[in-house]
């Protein structure tokens, strides 16, 4: 996940553009917990700054506290944390035993619990009552499938009701859960699924996409041919009433199991770190490293951010748009421990001119809502004014993840979408299943900017030599462990993988690989992946520095921007794709970097402005800065199917432009 990428100018503060009201303070969770801690502390803990350095100076106490006021299902046992001093060597919970799908499924009532749209094909919902009985009926098939806690269950799967079922059946018997898209190609498939060896597959018949219906069952025939661990598929008929399971190894239709009696279900409870969930790095370097997730950890950090630092309550309707590849889908199924419902899309969301989304929003009355921001860049493009057209009254959160949100993009969600409610701009990853620096419903929204980090989490901005700066760019660094750090990697049994990736650069302190800033008022800015950052001359540029000027451009629908090896040194490179009709003629070259120039700096300015008519991304939307390096550089990219449009890469190959 990333964030916004401005800095303020020397010695001014960025715009206020909302801040929560007394009575709206008041009413928070976030408010109420803030005064506990401050009884227990036995001193003023007047604002969220004091309230996170007091959760991060006292972490056994403040995680302790979380799962009590957050409530928790399980045995906590009478120590919170041992070896709470070492990144690697902290337990969490050590005494505690709990079932991730028994915190989801405390309600058995007729109120929706799940609220799912297929564009404009399908619209149904489950209520509390249906969604257990559903997932009692799959746990039932899984026991007698012989599945226990040490076993992998892998969904090719759609983002839908009955994949949440499947997860938490999965999860209530300990299994581990693992997920991608269904618009994945066949390799990009099995890259992740070879490594984890599923017993279980479930998998839909196709899916929707731009009103049109993709057939899945070619591939998963091709997938389930080369997956020897498989012993059942058990098959979701999306787009089909009656899909044809030849050539699926001991295949069932989901529906036949939903036509049996439901047994009572049985929650299986187990300790604090045992795996929950394998999620699957972006895999654009190489094969995906497999990142295993444990079920207190993601289930104690969720209601954190949930309950605390976003506001959801009972009741609230959760919408994320995201697909089962993306992290994002993990984070909002734990909603359903806060007794909230999940509203679930599936497919293109620009239906109906890019009005789907909003009249889901409306419709269905969703409390928070969920985007990247490269959509909300992208419904500004389309000049849409849903604070206009449609009644979002229910609506009180906007977060924004996975790309940059520009701070005009902030502009827009308060002009356009919703000028009183607050918009959440959110950094993490898929690494922690969780967000480093995030929002909270007691502090102002300031233009540009992340509020600050999360409570619990001593997140701080380090130079070079490891020391913390503010108000200068750096890497984006965890200080303690944290309930949601990863148990390791799947595969990994010496653990080097896992050190490599985060703790080599610093001894025993996380680095994620954000290049950011934090701000004077503890407030974030991050300016991109320290691996993309740009150094013309040995002077670091993150790449969101460029992406938010350059995209406001009326003439420009997207960018990506990398450095090439030329002259013993880097220069910078701006690849443009422009919006129809558009010309990348010598003034429009001359109109980009002066633009570059006044708002950033004569360092930013690219050496070359190249037209492309396509820009590679991943499933989740991200851009891909270091695949396009390697071609333009003449190396090979390890990994083409981790891409939503691999054939996109063609155009940065052989460019006469760059040869000079």
């Amino acid at each position: 996940m990333s964030a916004p990428a401005q800095r303020p100018a020397e010695n001014s503060l960025p715009p206020i553009l909302w801040q929560p009201s007394a009575t709206q303070i008041a009413a928070s969770k976030m408010d109420g917990f803030r005064r506990l801690v401050e009884q227990r502390a036995g001193r003023a803990l007047p604002d969220y700054h004091s309230l996170w350095q007091w959760s991060v100076d006292h972490r056994p106490d403040f995680w302790s506290l979380v799962w009590d006021e957050c409530g928790v299902i399980g045995d906590k046992g009478a120590v919170a944390a041992t070896g709470a001093e070492q990144m690697r060597g902290t337990k969490w919970f050590p005494q505690a035993r709990l079932n991730y799908a028994e915190n989801c499924l405390q309600r058995d009532d007729d109120g929706a619990a799940i609220i799912f749209w297929a564009e404009d094909k399908i619209r149904r919902s489950w209520s509390w009552r249906e969604l257990r009985q559903h997932t009692a009926q799959i746990q039932q098939f899984l026991i007698q499938s012989g599945i226990t806690e040490q076993d992998r269950i892998a969904g090719f799967v759609a983002n839908m009701p009955e994949t949440t079922a499947a997860m938490l059946a999965a999860a209530s018997l300990g299994a581990t859960w693992s997920s991608c898209s269904p618009d994945f190609g066949t390799q990009g498939v099995l890259d992740r699924f070879q490594q984890i060896a599923p017993k279980i597959l479930v998998a839909v018949d196709g899916y929707y996409y731009k009103g049109q219906v993709v057939d899945c069952l070619p591939r998963l025939r091709e997938i389930c041919a080369q997956l020897p661990s498989l012993e059942r598929v058990i098959v979701i008929p999306y787009t089909q009433a009656a899909p044809d399971l030849t050539g699926l190894p001991n295949a069932v239709l989901i529906s036949d199991l939903f036509a049996k009696p439901a047994a009572p279900l049985q929650f299986k409870r187990l300790a604090f770190d045992h795996p929950l969930y394998i999620m699957f790095s972006s895999g654009t370097t190489g094969v995906p490293k497999c990142i295993v997730h444990g079920a207190g950890g993601t289930l104690l950090q969720h209601l954190k951010e949930h309950q605390l630092q976003s506001d959801i309550r009972r009741d609230d309707r959760v919408f994320y748009y995201t697909t089962c590849g993306w992290m994002m889908w993990n984070w909002q199924q734990t909603a359903l421990a806060s007794g909230a419902a999940i509203v679930q899309y599936d497919g293109f969301p620009f239906q109906q001119r890019g009005q789907v989304i909003f009249n889901l929003l409306q419709n269905e009355r969703a409390t928070l809502f969920g985007t990247s921001a490269k959509f909300i860049d992208a419904v500004a493009k389309l000049d849409l004014n849903p604070s206009q057209t449609h009644n979002l009254s229910a609506l009180r959160l906007t977060t924004s993840t996975g790309s940059p949100l520009s701070p005009e993009g902030f502009d827009y969600v308060y002009r356009n979408i919703k000028s009183d409610m607050g918009l959440a701009s959110i950094s993490g990853g898929t690494d922690i299943v969780s967000c480093f620096v995030l929002g909270n419903p007691i502090s102002p929204v300031y233009k540009g900017e992340i509020m600050g980090a999360g409570l619990g989490m001593d997140v701080q901005i380090w130079d070079d030599d490891g020391k913390k700066i503010i108000g200068q760019k750096g890497e984006l660094v965890c200080c303690h462990s944290f309930p949601s750090m990863p148990i390791g990697f799947f595969g990994d049994a010496d653990g080097k993988k896992y050190h490599n990736a985060y703790f080599a650069r610093f001894d025993n302190i996380w680095c994620h690989g954000d290049y950011a800033e934090q701000t004077p008022r503890g407030g974030f800015v991050i300016y991109g992946r320290s691996d993309a950052t740009l150094n013309p001359g040995g002077v670091r540029i993150g790449t969101a520095e460029i992406y938010r000027v350059v995209e406001q451009l009326p003439e420009i629908e997207e960018s990506i921007v990398i450095g090439q090896d030329w002259d013993n040194d880097v220069r910078v490179v701006l690849f443009v794709k422009l919006r129809q009709g558009v010309v990348l003629d010598e003034a429009l070259q001359k109109k980009i970097a002066s633009t570059i120039r006044q708002q950033e700096s004569p360092r930013h300015v690219p050496a070359k402005i190249i037209a492309v008519a396509d820009i590679p991304r991943t499933k989740s939307g991200k851009i891909v800065e270091l695949a396009v390096r390697d071609v333009v550089h003449g190396r090979p990219v390890k990994n083409t199917e981790a891409l939503a449009n691999p054939e996109a890469l063609a155009h940065f190959r052989d460019l006469a432009a760059l040869t000079l």
